[in-house]
């Protein structure tokens, strides 16, 4: 039933936080302004078919213009946190070399216009968006991505680590090794299973490199990184079915949380992962360890596999909400509180991990404009059940200190394009006009009930 609740803010704690999350490529625009240098997303978004519709982020939600108004919103929703991420090729143009210093101007204007309204600002250093400089010289597949990465963190910790405290080092790295470098059907496009083992070796070293660049610069960091993760069930209790859930969760799941935690890539449930020790070099197992102040968690759905030969080297594939007569978003996910509970409990079993944020959760549905209305049910009673689910799980002893909805405003959804509306506010993008959504206004009043 709508509103049917049955906790409050209070019920979380006075130590839980709340806020929103965002990333420059989806929201910023401004793509060839004051020094910008392109990304791998301005590339791909010109290669035909590759974005529904045909669109781009060239403007976006024109952030980078109306970032005073549109963080004021933030506080107008009643959240206390503003998660952004840094756009590298914003600040490096050519991804390393000369310091664009428009570049650091703007993100210094956007975190005093969060601390003059009393928000707290995060800070992600990678969202997806490698200058394209870095791309064409090997991108994530080159372990110079190392050098180029400590050198841009370092950038950053001592331009924003005065007045920002609350720092995410990546941003779902296996969506960048799987989507960016594996399938292509992300940027950069790239489409090679011979990729994939690089790639997730220099990203997982790159994760706790920036975790030790912010702990050497940043007196009093908070630091994490920002994992996507989705409870896996079996189709079946086939064994092959089993092992084919013990892949995925080793791919969907663990794949960077333990290295992060000194346990190593999960080869006991995928043998092929036991590949990467081919571009591992001497000293990479200790490098890969650091020690996180928190883990952040982002789950939006759970899945289902099964067994399947026509995959080679996974060996499985999902089998897809629609077709399991379960309840969806508009992007075909499966509606399921109970994984986010699920999923809480399985990384709070880690014994490294200190802290849980749940760092991104929240739901894209066909959004209905009735005036200046968006009454978005759907959205409200998902933000509603999984909120519950979170609770719950503090209350079964969940170490979960934080919440970050994604996301403030509609925004360019990646491959979606604009079809995919997952804000709290929506935007009309012909003409840049926000509208507050019944589901922003529930967090509203729930915030400052």
């Amino acid at each position: 039933m709508i509103g049917d609740i049955h906790f409050s803010k209070q019920d979380f704690g006075d130590d839980f936080s709340w806020g929103v999350a965002t990333a420059a490529y989806q929201i910023e625009g401004a793509v060839d302004e004051d020094g910008r240098g392109p990304c791998v997303w301005d590339k791909f978004a010109k290669i035909k078919g590759k974005i529904k519709n045909g669109d781009n982020a060239h403007i976006a939600c024109d952030f980078y213009h109306q970032y005073e108004s549109d963080i004021e919103l933030v506080r107008t929703l009643g959240f206390e946190e503003f998660r952004f991420s840094i756009s590298w090729s914003r600040i490096l143009p050519q991804g390393f070399g000369d310091i664009n210093e428009a570049g650091i101007a703007f993100y210094n204007r956007v975190i005093d216009k969060c601390l003059s309204l009393n928000i707290i600002p995060w800070i992600t250093l990678y969202h997806w968006d490698l200058p394209q400089a870095l791309e064409d010289l090997g991108g994530w597949k080159s372990r110079k991505i190392l050098e180029w990465f400590e050198s841009y963190a370092t950038i950053c910790a001592k331009a924003f680590g005065d007045r920002v405290k609350k720092w995410i080092v990546l941003n779902e790295p296996m969506a960048v090794a799987g989507l960016g470098y594996t399938t292509g059907l992300h940027a950069p496009g790239k489409k090679s299973i011979a990729n994939f083992l690089p790639v997730v070796h220099h990203l997982a070293l790159c994760q706790s490199i920036g975790g030790q660049v912010i702990r050497d610069n940043v007196a009093g960091a908070f630091i994490g990184t920002a994992i996507s993760c989705s409870y896996v069930h079996a189709a079946s209790q086939n064994l092959k079915d089993l092992r084919a859930a013990k892949r995925a969760d080793a791919l969907m799941n663990r794949l960077f949380i333990e290295p992060a935690l000194g346990l190593g890539y999960p080869i006991d449930a995928f043998g092929f992962l036991g590949n990467i020790k081919r571009y591992m070099h001497a000293g990479d197992a200790e490098r890969l360890r650091f020690d996180f102040d928190f883990i952040g968690i982002q789950n939006y759905f759970s899945v289902v596999v099964k067994h399947s030969y026509f995959a080679p080297v996974v060996w499985l594939k999902e089998v897809p909400a629609r077709l399991r007569n379960v309840p969806v978003t508009a992007m075909g996910w499966e509606i399921s509180s109970g994984g986010m509970y699920d999923i809480l409990k399985q990384f709070d079993a880690y014994k490294g991990i200190k802290e849980i944020i749940v760092s991104e959760n929240g739901a894209a549905f066909q959004d209905n404009v009735d005036g200046d209305k968006i009454p978005d049910i759907d959205r409200k009673i998902f933000y509603q059940n999984y909120l519950n689910a979170i609770l719950k799980a503090k209350k079964d002893g969940v170490n979960v200190k934080g919440y970050l909805a994604w996301t403030l405003m509609d925004n360019f959804e990646w491959a979606e394009g604009y079809d995919a509306r997952f804000g709290l506010v929506y935007v009309d993008f012909r003409n840049q006009k926000r509208i507050i959504k019944d589901s922003g206004k529930w967090f509203a009043s729930f915030l400052k009930a």
